[in-house]
């Protein structure tokens, strides 16, 4: 079975070729550990086809589901990124992440890693919802059990060796 992902090469005359895809929690759902659950995203991918190589030149613009940073609940999170891959017919490894080597013989690429991996790198560190929207008996729940301060009766029962320590200032 192939993959939706997945584009022929070898019928394309050399040159520009344009391709879009709508990803959905499907997408998500067939990546084995993937971060993101859903979403709804558009990729296009601008493919040139070179004599030896593919120039694969992804934009995505879309919402994914993410947890909030600060009450952990699912969030919809605005993402835009882009990714330039280069895919080289040939036998060699590389180690350059946006090089692909795939065998002479080879006939598709699949662009679904590629994709996804684009997407990961277009997520922000840390996803949060606006002031005020957090559900803030979660927020109050997580503050405490974070929370750093010490109770004065377990600050009295500390033993005298580690208690020595607080003078070396």
């Amino acid at each position: 079975m192939t993959s939706p992902y997945t584009i022929p090469f070898v019928g394309l005359k050399l040159g520009q070729h344009l391709f879009d895809f709508a990803l959905d929690k499907t997408f998500f759902e067939s990546l084995p550990y993937s971060l993101v659950d859903d979403g709804k995203l558009v990729v296009k991918l601008n493919l040139e086809k070179k004599e030896t190589m593919l120039i694969a030149s992804f934009e995505v613009k879309g919402v994914v589901s993410a947890p909030c940073a600060r009450c952990n609940e699912e969030m919809d999170q605005k993402i835009k990124g882009d990714l330039t891959v280069y895919f080289v017919l040939g036998e060699e490894e590389s180690e350059d992440e946006n090089l692909i080597v795939i065998p002479k013989e080879s006939y598709e690429i699949d662009v679904q890693q590629s994709m996804y991996e684009m997407i990961m790198l277009a997520l922000p560190a840390r996803s949060a919802h606006k002031k005020n929207e957090c559900n803030e008996e979660m927020v109050q729940l997580i503050q405490k059990y974070t929370s750093n301060q010490v109770s004065k009766d377990e600050e009295n029962n500390i033993d005298p060796r580690w208690a020595a320590l607080k003078n070396l200032n």
